[in-house]
Parts: structure tokens; C-alpha cells; sequence
């Protein structure tokens, strides 16, 4: 159950972050959810690096830290692809 749950946030993680990003008409539900759990990933990784201990979804932990970690890195991630894809973050 745990599994799902992860899939449904990280897609939605991944839709706001291509809504701020302005990517969303490019990407399709399957890429949200990449790109959600992706981010999470990196921003789990990166917050444990900078500022201890930061949750993100992929911890278990849906806290409105944990899931602003999520996003932040979501879109951290859409910029990079951005700037490999187009030359320039947008």
C-alpha cells in the first residue's frame, strides 16, 4: 500500500512542480510521477546533506517538510533537465 501511496504523491509532487516550472504541457502523467519521485529522491538526498535531517516521501515521511523537500528538489530536477534540453532554465 506504501508503494501506491508513494506513486499517487510523487505524481502529485511532480505535477506542481511542472505547474511552477511551466513544463506541464510537455509532460504526461508518466513523466510527473518520474520526475516526483526523482526529485524527492534528490531533495531527500540533498537536505540530508545541507541541513541534517530533512525528510522527503520516499523517508515515509508526509509532513509538510518532507513534502516541500520533495517539491524543492522536483523542481531543482526540472531545471536541470531545462537547462540540458533548451540551454536556459526557463
Amino acid at each position: 500500500m506504501g508503494f501506491i501511496i508513494w506513486l499517487i504523491v510523487g505524481g502529485i509532487i511532480g505535477w506542481v512542480a511542472s505547474m511552477i516550472m511551466r513544463t506541464d504541457a510537455q509532460q504526461g502523467a508518466l513523466m510527473n510521477i518520474i520526475v516526483g519521485i526523482v526529485g524527492a529522491f534528490l531533495g531527500g538526498w540533498l537536505g540530508g546533506m545541507l541541513l541534517g535531517n530533512a525528510g522527503s516521501i520516499n523517508n515515509g515521511d508526509f509532513s509538510l517538510s518532507g513534502l516541500l523537500m520533495s517539491l524543492l528538489g522536483a523542481v531543482v530536477l526540472l531545471a536541470i533537465v531545462n537547462l540540458f534540453r533548451r540551454g536556459r532554465v526557463r
